[in-house]
């Protein structure tokens, strides 16, 4: 059987863990596994009556044949024309709860009833949880998040292409936005004409983060306006394929002066610094060390933040690089190799007052001998000339 993950991986991976089955319901994993299946009905949100769409896949350890779905009912028709590897499709879910009660049936009747089950704990409702209990008391429940995300750390070449393209989309729609702004315009009006360019190009656009002027606030609002001589900070995340791009670029109305130029070329240093040591074989230690050599250098009188995280269908998510700083977790690749084909998102910031918000945030793929870029384009100032 020609499954669209690598099955070696995720049993060895349970096996670690002592796991003996798999169940999924978030809607990411779900489409990793199902190798890019995702209900269209369900796309954008998943809300629907008085619960919402679950689905959801049982995987017994080592026996694919034996892998089940519990899909939505109206989804026979996509799975026509998208057929799954899966054999045992049940599509008959309307609710989380049901959800939860179709799984316990399948797996008591695959004989995992008491055995070591392994579940990823944020993206259960309750009520699935819940009747899991019930109908399976002698079965261990375990987390999986973290096992999930290790078992797609690295990513495939078609992977990396939606990464690529994805991230090439966000910043020539941020160029052409930035360049064709009027004078006066007001973030949420931005932020629209971001989406509507985002979109076109065929991305599932999921926010911008937006600051103008002196500003630290980065709502789109009707309250906030680029002026004549302010800066503009765009932060956007857009999906291809369920693939994300977040890139953070920078804009003046008119031109930048010689303080924003400055500030700017620090807050790239340090951005680039990891640049000069990514390869596969470093860990996560290694590209902090970079960014505060870097750091060490520049003004140390501003208050600079500086993030590296991994990357690739949700933002932060594997290889978890370090357990400190802006938004720290549990980070196994703090000492543990990275290896080519993982994805990480580099940023660096800075609130400086009387200017504003100065960021930037790129994205980088670790190669055997070094690194790509993707989406690399404007990282100095873009001139606004409508002025």
């Amino acid at each position: 059987m020609e499954l669209p993950f690598n099955q070696n991986k995720l049993d060895k991976l349970l096996d670690n863990e002592g796991i003996d089955f798999l169940l999924i319901n978030d809607k990411n994993t779900a489409q990793y596994l199902l190798g890019g299946y995702k209900f269209f009905f369900f796309a954008q949100k998943d809300a629907i009556g008085i619960s919402r769409y679950l689905p959801t896949i049982g995987y017994p350890k080592g026996k694919p044949e034996d892998a089940f779905y519990i899909g939505h009912m109206l989804e026979p028709q996509q799975q026509e024309v998208e057929p799954l590897w899966i054999n045992n499709i049940q599509n008959i879910q309307w609710n989380t709860k049901q959800a939860g009660e179709e799984a316990a049936k399948l797996i008591y009747k695959l004989g995992y009833s008491n055995k070591r089950i392994g579940i990823e704990f944020c993206n259960t409702p309750t009520d699935t949880f819940l009747m899991l209990q019930k109908l399976l008391p002698n079965a261990e429940f375990v987390d999986v998040l973290v096992l999930m995300q290790e078992l797609r750390v690295i990513k495939t070449d078609h992977e990396l292409k939606l990464l690529k393209t994805a991230s090439d989309n966000i910043t020539n729609s941020m160029e052409k936005v930035m360049k064709s702004a009027k004078p006066g315009s007001s973030t949420k009006s931005i932020a629209q004409a971001l989406k509507e360019e985002e979109t076109s190009l065929g991305m599932n656009f999921e926010y911008c983060l937006i600051a103008a002027g002196t500003s630290y606030n980065r709502t789109p609002s009707e309250k906030l306006f680029w002026n004549e001589g302010d800066i503009l900070s765009l932060d956007s995340g857009a999906n291809l394929d369920g693939y994300l791009g977040d890139l953070c670029r920078m804009a003046v109305m008119g031109e930048p002066t010689e303080l924003m130029k400055d500030l700017l070329s620090q807050v790239r240093a340090i951005n680039d610094a990891p640049r000069k040591v990514i390869r596969a074989g470093i860990t996560g230690n290694d590209i902090l060390e970079a960014a505060n050599n870097e750091l060490s250098k520049c003004d140390n009188s501003l208050d600079y933040k500086f993030v590296a995280h991994g990357m690739g269908m949700i933002q932060h998510e594997a290889p978890h690089l370090y357990d400190k700083g802006v938004i720290p977790y549990p980070a196994p690749y703090k000492e543990k190799p990275l290896e080519a084909g993982m994805v990480l998102s580099i940023e660096t910031d800075l609130k400086y007052d009387g200017v504003g918000f100065v960021k930037l945030e790129d994205t980088v793929i670790v190669r055997e001998n070094g690194y790509e870029a993707f989406g690399d384009n404007i990282r100095d100032w873009v001139c606004n000339t409508q002025i």
